[in-house]
């Protein structure tokens, strides 16, 4: 019998990890998309933001929102996960990983800075970023503000208007807190890194130089702003498609 089989013949599980600023509902346009086509997706908000804004008072801090999508991946029993973490969200999944990663068959980073052992995310980002973010600490905030939809690149009128209408502060805890680490990031069989060139970061550009000399690592580059997932959700979802595909030598 000859013929090919189909290019996704299994049904897949997608655990989505979200910036600053925002929660699961950025990656709404995506989640029905892979939904639409037969695979689970885990569109979780960490603890102070979105849904769960009223506990932004509780002052999460990193630990927390790491712990927020280990539960997740405890709770709900999942194996074979596919990772995928925006943004800020890198922070988040590489703590997460150290704990659940033989759960996870690929990771996929969007635009983001990938932590090392001991990094702050004080300690990096713009200066007016870091700027605000200590005022934030002085003033005993419990979180910062958002910036504009504009700022993240947002490309169509509506969607920044949509946006701008769902952001609120971020906790100011996980800026401050060491990130630990132990190489399990490294672990994952499957790990790919995707940019948004159009948004303009020193930080990224030199996470993907690095990664595109490193063959453990697929990475691409996609039009839209840094809410990718917002303004191209056909072309993110087929290209976690794709790049989560294990690779034959």
């Amino acid at each position: 019998m000859t013929g090919s089989a189909p290019a996704f013949p299994t049904r897949r599980t997608f655990v989505f990890v979200h910036g600053a600023w925002h929660g699961g509902w950025c990656y709404s346009r995506v989640r029905e998309r892979l939904e639409t086509q037969g695979h689970r997706a885990f569109t979780p908000t960490l603890t102070g933001l979105g849904d769960r804004s009223h506990l932004l008072e509780s002052r999460p801090d990193l630990s927390t929102h790491i712990q927020d999508i280990v539960n997740l991946a405890l709770w709900e029993d999942l194996h074979e996960i596919d990772l995928v973490a925006h943004s800020y969200g890198s922070w988040v999944a590489s703590g997460a990983l150290e704990i659940i990663h033989p759960r996870v068959r690929s990771v996929t980073f969007i635009d983001c800075h990938l932590p090392e052992d001991g990094q702050r995310l004080a300690d990096f980002g713009r200066p007016e970023a870091a700027a605000a973010l200590q005022e934030a600490r002085r003033s005993g905030a419990a979180g910062r503000p958002a910036p504009s939809a504009a700022e993240f690149g947002v490309v169509a009128a509506r969607d920044r208007r949509w946006v701008d209408s769902k952001t609120n502060p971020h906790p100011i805890g996980p800026s401050f807190e060491p990130i630990r680490l132990t190489g399990a990031r490294d672990l994952v069989p499957i790990k790919n890194y995707v940019r948004a060139p159009s948004y303009r970061s020193d930080r990224f550009d030199r996470v993907r130089e690095q990664l595109i000399a490193d063959p453990d690592w697929n990475v691409r580059d996609v039009p839209g702003g840094h809410d990718v997932m917002i303004d191209e959700p056909d072309l993110i979802t087929q290209l976690l498609l794709e790049l989560t595909v294990r690779r034959t030598p």
